[in-house]
């Protein structure tokens, strides 16, 4: 009997399309399951097959029943889910020439001519190596006859995609990596926890945490808990290190501090790259001063764990951008790596990134910090300069002259958002190491206006360093926040202004708070006390605050959302048949809704920006019908459709849970919910704390810098009236006047250009959501 014939490859897809290979490698990071989803969606909806290959490079020398083509449903419910649900696998193999050789006939027979791998710096390096090698092999498989000339005739040429998967934040390029942000709320979460204990016993903790070659996390987390000292690899202490930490350590105590946290990255060293154990900390603490001291190694439950709001973000548009560069790539372009800068999703050179990231550790093995410092991305080095200056109590080399030292006032205007708090602890801290006077105006305006004078304590209150010690981590505005403007009593404002020597302002909130500075600027000619410097920090649950894309707050809303949709989708799951209806705040912005959908994966979204219509339901349920009908019962069916509170006077998010369980004539059911104000409470996420401390510091140095020159120059200086916000990527101080004239809907508070508006495409295209010119207009029906 002869054998049966080798296996050939599939004929090859027409026109542009591709089989697209999907892997997760190395360590694995919360949002790695995310990324998969989307690019397994994305290539579908493009046309292009998509294969997962199961256990990273060992999979693909493996084949056989680890490379498994994938369809639409079999990616439902991975969003939530931590880890990597297609495995990763550490794999010698690969690491040989055999191995790619057995990878890149698996690969032709499986007629996969693209792969997009996310892990960390290794695994993108062994990919480009396969890449360069790829002719070889094909023409060595042809020359051992395992393939034929004719099977590797249509794929000559490979394309590899990176994405960064890593809980370490250790890719240079790159502002963030998938599953970095789900790591540090690990981290800040049990560190909140400890702070209780640590204050009731005044015990000292010491924490270890991940981070063998990155300092990230570390320095992240102390940043974010306000943690007394850290030690990362990057940025080692001075010599004298053991008498530095214990003097900072001692001046808190002395202040009236009950607690005491350090941070230490698992990789920290001293300048002579000797190690700093946990050990050695808590020895210096307890034996030193005498502090009863404990050690905490966080270890595994960093990296575990259900993906934060941001990770499953992320990893959903790069993933989306992954597919996009696979089939817009030529021959001769070079393999890229999708990263973030700010807000910008970017390609860069795959190499160079590799090169840049291992450049670091070389430095830091050289003993060239500055080195090392630098070549991290820009946001490494300004966070360690704003912990450092809101940290540390006594630094006289960063007093400003008597001359130059300010009375900046501290407001909140608006709604309360997570991270006020956060922002106006760092702009506090930041006046007393340079020598200003902080001063709160508790309760906004109206607090301003009628209680300054209060007795035994009015709202106008110097701020010392023990005072807003904690405020970190704490959800709502601890100085109090109004939704009143200043135009409701412009004259006893200015005078009130005049009264306590107010020469500069610093305002945190939303809409409201971005109008209050609008009545601030154009009162200046007729009232010389606003003829200050003055810095909006937007801060808003809705992110609609024009001259910035991010708002802080929105970050923390939206993991509360995330979660309130986790709870509820599980419940739809449960009883495989059930549609919930979820209405959501932001607002005249559908912001809110859009990210959360994205981030959820809901079926439908609705936004004030694109409305509600009768033809636009009628597709969305009978979209509805045709994917009950298809799941057939299956595991993780439940469907959400989430609708912002002001998308429609008509069409209501009960009206429309009603409408929907009425068409379903009992084969599916439906429900509505609304979270309400739990979107706006809670503990701030450690990305709302990070960058509210980051932009307050940026905020006052703006202020002391146009403090000085309104002493030479005009009142009419634009600039000296300005919203800080983060565009595209970069952070930029916009004036004021010209985001009012140019850059703002007044009507529905909103900015005019709201840059999330293209993701809403990617929502409807990921939950499968039919094209109105695909469907009758009256039906719905495809």
């Amino acid at each position: 009997m002869a054998p049966p014939p080798p296996p050939s490859p599939p004929s090859p897809l027409p026109g542009k399309k591709r089989r697209i290979g999907v892997m997760t490698s190395g360590g694995d990071a919360p949002g790695m399951n995310g990324a998969v989803r989307a690019m397994i969606r994305m290539s579908i909806s493009l046309g292009c097959e998509a294969y997962a290959i199961y256990e990273g490079y060992e999979g693909l020398v493996q084949g056989g029943d680890l490379i498994k083509k994938r369809d639409w449903a079999d990616v439902r419910g991975y969003l939530s889910e931590g880890g990597t649900l297609i495995g990763t696998a550490r794999c010698k193999a690969f690491m040989e020439r055999p191995g790619r050789l057995q990878a890149a006939k698996n690969m032709v027979l499986a007629g996969i001519d693209a792969l997009i791998i996310c892990g960390g710096d290794g695994s993108l390096t062994g990919a480009d190596t396969f890449r360069k090698e790829w002719p070889g092999l094909l023409e060595e498989l042809v020359d051992k006859k395992e393939l034929t000339t004719e099977q590797i005739q249509p794929y000559t040429h490979l394309n590899i995609v990176g994405l960064v998967g890593s809980i370490d934040n250790d890719m240079s390029s790159t502002d963030a990596t998938i599953g970095c942000y789900s790591s540090l709320t690990r981290i800040c979460e049990a560190i909140d926890c400890i702070d209780a204990t640590a204050q009731s016993h005044q015990r000292a903790f010491v924490i270890e945490v991940m981070g063998r070659h990155c300092g990230w996390l570390a320095l992240m987390a102390g940043v974010s808990t306000s943690a007394d000292f850290i030690f990362i690899p990057e940025k080692p202490p001075s010599e004298n290190w053991e008498e530095q930490m214990c003097d900072i350590i001692k001046r808190h105590r002395n202040m009236g501090k009950r607690k005491t946290i350090v941070i230490v990255a698992e990789g920290a060293h001293d300048l002579a790259l000797k190690k700093v154990t946990p050990t050695r900390v808590k020895d210096l603490l307890s034996n030193v001063l005498k502090l009863d001291t404990r050690i905490t190694t966080l270890g595994h439950v960093q990296r575990g764990g259900r993906p934060c709001y941001y990770d499953r973000w992320l990893s959903t548009v790069q993933g989306v951008e992954a597919v996009k560069a696979v089939l817009s790539a030529k021959f001769d372009t070079p393999s890229p790596v999708i990263c973030i800068v700010e807000n910008k999703i970017v390609r860069k050179p795959l190499l160079k990134a590799v090169e840049d990231t291992h450049e670091v550790a070389k430095a830091i093995e050289a003993k060239d910090f500055a080195r090392a410092m630098h070549l991290r991305d820009a946001e490494f080095a300004e966070y360690h300069n704003a912990y450092m200056t809101t940290t540390a109590t006594n630094q006289p080399e960063k007093r400003l002259p008597i001359d130059r030292q300010l009375r900046i006032g501290i407001i909140h205007v608006g709604a309360p958002a997570g991270g006020m708090n956060a922002a106006t602890r760092a702009a506090a801290t930041y006046c007393l190491t340079r020598g200003h006077t902080p001063v709160a105006l508790h309760n906004g305006f109206p607090g301003l206006c009628r209680h300054h004078d209060d007795q035994p304590l009015g709202s106008v209150r110097v701020m010392s360093w023990l005072d807003v010690e904690g405020w970190v981590s704490k959800g709502g505005s601890e100085i109090g926040t109004n939704r009143a403007l200043p135009s409701d009593d412009m004259p006893k404002t200015a005078w009130c202004f005049e009264k306590y020597k107010i020469n500069a302002l610093f305002i945190v909130g939303g809409f409201e708070a971005f109008t209050a500075v609008s009545e601030l600027r154009k009162a200046r000619n007729e009232y010389s006390a606003f003829r200050i410097p003055i810095a909006l920090l937007p801060a808003t649950i809705s992110n609609n605050v024009p001259g910035t894309e991010y708002s802080i707050g929105s970050d923390t809303c939206l993991n509360a959302l995330v979660d309130y949709c986790d709870a509820i989708k599980q419940s739809a799951s449960a009883s495989r048949r059930r549609c919930f209806v979820v209405e959501t705040q932001g607002g005249k912005s559908g912001y809110v809704a859009t990210m959360a959908g994205l981030s959820i994966g809901a079926t439908a979204v609705y936004t004030p920006e694109e409305g509600i219509n009768i033809h636009m339901l009628a597709r969305d349920i009978e979209h509805l019908r045709a994917s009950f009908a298809k799941d057939q019962g299956q595991s993780k069916a439940g469907k959400l459709i989430l609708r912002n509170e002001h998308a429609s006077e008509t069409y209501t998010t009960e009206v429309i849970a009603n409408m929907i369980r009425e068409e379903a004539k009992g084969r599916f059911e439906s429900r509505h919910a609304v979270p309400g104000h739990v979107q706006q409470g809670g503990t701030p996420s450690p990305m709302d704390r990070c960058r509210a401390i980051r932009l307050a510091v940026r905020c006052v140095e703006f202020l002391e810098e146009s403090a000085a020159s309104l002493r030479d120059e005009s009142v009419a200086d634009p600039m000296n009236v300005v919203v800080i916000g983060i565009k595209g990527a970069s952070v930029v101080f916009s004036p004021v006047e010209r985001v009012e004239k140019e850059e703002t809907n007044w009507k529905d508070r909103r900015p005019k250009d709201e840059s999330w508006l293209q993701l809403k495409g990617i929502v409807d295209t990921l939950s499968g959501r039919p094209r109105p010119e695909d469907c009758c207009s009256l039906c719905g029906r495809r």
